[in-house]
């Protein structure tokens, strides 16, 4: 394992290596056996044809609003998957596969639908057709759809459809100040994720039409990037002019809540052009401020906290503080029946330790502008022989820095295999090594490489054939009837659930909204949260 030793060129012992190699040492192995992951996975639902299935989330998956594995993102086309937060890796993708499981039995017994295995959308319609997530008549299921119908006033509804994985992660006993270092350091690494996992060079024309774009021709009906990592992760993706104008600082909590709150609090001309609502009376957005609420502002990672009912993100990180990061970088591995391996999963822990253990100077406006560039230009470039990219105003190869990360990242893998048993950790970080030392075998190359060899550069025909490949090892696993029972009992008690808030709403929704995205919601103070 030579090239796990040292960064690829080094003459000398790097002193990062050996401040890490002290630093994880000191975590006892019950911190580490600590460590919680969990994942949040959002799929299209597609027809037969690899169009986008105009369908209501099928009710046999339970409501959307109250399930607590199953839920739509964006689009009423579009299932997010949810597992608990658990200690083994192993036992989350259990979950997730269970998830899947049934998630697939009951699509089957409606019809002939599958799930979208690529993050990159498949065949979309016309923009305005494309269905907005509906949760039922309550306060907050409506405020929901009218949050989603400000999303598709301000950046259209098809860049919404691109989905992903997101990484829930933690570990005990880390402060504020902590995940906040952490943050820093994943964003000035992050390019190397995309590199090793970035799943999606190509994309149906569909998704292009009447935009401005980098793109080159594939065939009638695709467009890719030669040297593509993740079109999702770049300019095509979750990009918005509005947001660029954001400088949001990760130098601290208090830095980080006062970059959000002057984003959801500050009118912006061309949402209040918009309004709240339109001449007919219908919501168009729930605020005209730059951000509506929270999770509007798109970014690479974010600190989380689980939140009260009726209680606003930002509120809670003030009040009680950071309680685990949120990974927003992973593509759909259409390789993959749940879209993410475990072996991708261990390399995660291993490189958000080495963000958390690692020395993390404060960031600065002159690094954030080099930041972007960097997740840019990898997205869109990241195997080009020779790429490289910026750093502390110079320029270093892509696979230099990554190679002395992955090294570095060797005694923190060490250790979690001493904790955990056995050599997972080291063998996901050796294969970290190896793709990146050879970029035919990352998911872009291996993307574009099938869809050359078998489907004629067709991006929709090959990920088509994923998803049905995907759909039927599924159904084929084993799926016990008390699994399935469970998994009936958890929709049919989130239909009842979502009865019981509907039934409980007696506050107008003017009110609801008014109050919801109100600046004194955002504060320290302990006021009491709407309730639903």
């Amino acid at each position: 394992m030579n090239n796990l030793q040292q960064p690829a060129g080094a003459q000398t012992r790097d002193p990062q290596y050996d401040l890490l190699e002290s630093r994880v040492k000191a975590l006892a192995p019950a911190r580490l056996k600590g460590m919680r992951r969990g994942i949040e996975k959002e799929s299209l639902r597609a027809q037969p044809g690899g169009g986008l299935a105009l369908t209501p989330h099928p009710a046999a998956l339970g409501s959307a609003l109250t399930h607590p594995c199953i839920t739509t993102d964006f689009s009423e086309s579009q299932i997010e998957l949810v597992t608990g937060a658990h200690k083994d890796v192993a036992r989350t993708l259990e979950e997730l596969t269970q998830i899947h499981q049934f998630t697939y039995h009951s699509m089957q017994a409606l019809g002939d639908e599958m799930l979208w295995v690529s993050s990159m959308p498949c065949n979309l319609p016309t923009d305005e057709t494309i269905p907005i997530a509906r949760f039922g008549s309550s306060n907050v299921g409506r405020a929901k759809s009218v949050y989603r119908m400000g999303l598709s006033h301000r950046y259209g509804r098809r860049m919404q459809t691109i989905s992903g994985i997101h990484y829930n992660w933690s570990l005990p006993e880390v402060t504020n100040e902590q995940y906040f270092g952490l943050i820093r350091n994943f964003r000035r690494q992050a390019f190397l994720l995309l590199y090793l996992f970035g799943a999606s060079p190509a994309v149906c024309s569909s998704f292009v039409a009447g935009r401005q774009h980098e793109l080159q021709p594939l065939n009638g009906s695709t467009m890719y990037m030669p040297h593509g990592t993740s079109l999702r992760m770049g300019r095509l993706g979750y990009q918005s002019d509005a947001q660029a104008s954001l400088a949001v600082s990760y130098n601290s909590l208090e830095g980080y809540g006062a970059s959000l709150q002057d984003a959801l609090t500050r009118p912006y001309p061309a949402y209040e052009a918009v309004g709240i609502r339109n001449p007919g009376g219908d919501y168009n957005q729930l605020a005209t401020t730059l951000l509506q609420i929270e999770n509007e502002f798109y970014g690479t990672i974010r600190p989380k906290r689980v939140i009260f009912p009726g209680e606003r993100p930002l509120h809670a990180l003030r009040e009680r503080g950071v309680e685990y990061v949120e990974v927003r970088l992973m593509d759909l591995d259409p390789f993959e029946p749940v879209g993410i391996t475990a072996q991708t999963m261990r390399f995660l822990d291993v490189f958000l330790l080495h963000c958390l253990l690692a020395d993390s100077p404060p960031d600065t406006p002159e690094e954030i502008a080099e930041l972007k560039f960097n997740q840019h230009h990898t997205a869109a470039r990241g195997r080009e022989p020779g790429l490289t990219l910026k750093r502390g105003g110079q320029e270093v190869l892509l696979t230099g820095w990554g190679a002395e990360v992955i090294a570095q990242c060797r005694p923190i893998a060490d250790a979690l295999d001493a904790a955990q048993g056995g050599s997972d950790y080291r063998d996901a970080l050796q294969s970290a090594a190896d793709r990146l030392a050879q970029p035919d075998t990352t998911p872009s190359a291996r993307v574009l490489a099938a869809m050359a060899q078998d489907f004629d550069n067709s991006f929709i025909r090959f990920v088509r054939a994923q998803a049905l490949q995907t759909q039927a090892s599924l159904l084929a696993l084993p799926f016990s009837d008390e699994q399935q029972a469970r998994y009936v009992a958890l929709s049919q008690t989130s239909i009842a659930e979502q009865k019981k808030i509907e039934a409980g709403d007696t506050m107008p929704f003017e009110i609801y909204r008014e109050q919801y995205v109100s600046a004194e919601r955002l504060g320290l103070s302990a006021a009491t949260p709407v309730q639903a």
